[in-house]
């Protein structure tokens, strides 16, 4: 019997400092959310609101989507992910992923080289680090002479590893627990997953979904082209808009944004691809969006909100919970 779906939403929502957020964290496990979710790029990092929120929320799944392969050294990356294992032993998903060149390589000053080798080593290593073993191995991204991790989890947490095109996905499947995936349409799942599941029938699939639970669609969908342009511009998530069979239509956007033309390359995203990659509209219309991932495939939505229009984010969670549905 397949295991039931988990519903996720990313934290922390709205603006408020982490200190603040005790209360909505409480809620967001009172509306039924199974999943609290992570990322790590601009803002806070993936760990500490986990951190926090582990002591708020007792009863709710934490995980990470994602923490870049580069960013912490091999020794680091292990000791911090057992620390949140022992703060919520059990209840901690370990997400990890390449990230992209502007966050490693323009923002860290981190050569983005090899990723997929970098990420598949990484995974190697923490689960075998994790356990508490010592480790004297030469991988091909990275060596590691004589590390013995003092604390090993009492549980060893899942991994799953970020993936976008074929690859990387088996790669996933192969070498974790499951996939982490992104800026997708609900029916680019079904092109997805069978590459996750080369690697097992079980394998967690989880979905970082964007959503804003408001019906003015004239006014999301101009707001949501400067985030799918800020995006879709990056390497990674061009040839991933690519593969997916969007290259015709993402076309005038590419070439506008490589001539320095902001505004054309706006104007040139159709409405469709939003409709697609951004799930909007009223509630009830997101919840119905929201259910067509999981019936895809999709074990795990994260959701993540995005509050064009000037919505509520802590509202927008409630609007999309689990116990909205009745």
């Amino acid at each position: 019997m397949a295991a039931p779906n988990r519903f996720g939403i990313t934290v922390p929502l709205g603006g408020a400092p982490l200190h603040a957020q005790r209360e909505t964290i409480v809620e967001l496990a009172d509306l039924g959310y199974t999943d609290l979710w992570t990322a790590e790029s601009d803002g806070f990092d993936g760990f500490t609101p986990l951190v926090l929120a582990s002591q708020w929320a007792p009863s709710m799944r934490l995980g990470i989507a994602i923490i870049p392969a580069y960013t912490r050294g091999p020794a680091l990356m292990a000791q911090t992910v057992s620390a949140i294992c022992s703060a919520a032993p059990g209840r901690f998903v370990m997400g990890l992923g390449s990230s992209s060149n502007v966050i490693v390589e323009r923002w860290n000053g981190i050569a983005f080289e090899d990723p997929y080798k970098k990420t598949r080593d990484m995974a190697r290593f923490l689960r075998s680090a994790l356990t508490g073993d010592k480790i004297v191995v030469d991988y091909e991204t990275f060596s590691v002479n004589g590390f013995r991790l003092g604390t090993a989890p009492e549980q060893q947490p899942p991994i799953l590893v970020a993936g976008l095109r074929s690859g990387m996905l088996r790669m996933a499947g192969r070498e974790s627990d499951g996939a982490i995936i992104n800026w997708l349409g609900a029916e680019d799942v079904s092109t997805v997953t069978p590459f996750v599941h080369e690697g097992g029938p079980d394998k967690e699939i989880c979905a970082r979904i964007f959503v804003c639970p408001n019906p003015d669609s004239e006014t999301v969908r101009a707001q949501a082209k400067r985030a799918i342009a800020a995006y879709m511009n990056v390497p990674v998530y061009a040839a991933f808009q690519e593969w997916l069979g969007r290259g015709e239509v993402l076309r005038g956007m590419w070439d506008a944004w490589r001539a320095g033309d902001r505004k054309a390359a706006l104007d040139a995203i159709p409405d469709s691809v939003v409709d697609e990659l951004i799930v909007h509209g009223s509630p009830e219309e997101c919840r119905d969006h929201i259910d067509r991932y999981h019936a895809n495939g999709v074990t795990t939505s994260a959701i993540a909100i995005m509050p064009f229009g000037g919505i509520d984010p802590v509202q927008a969670a409630r609007d999309l919970s689990p116990a909205a549905r009745g």
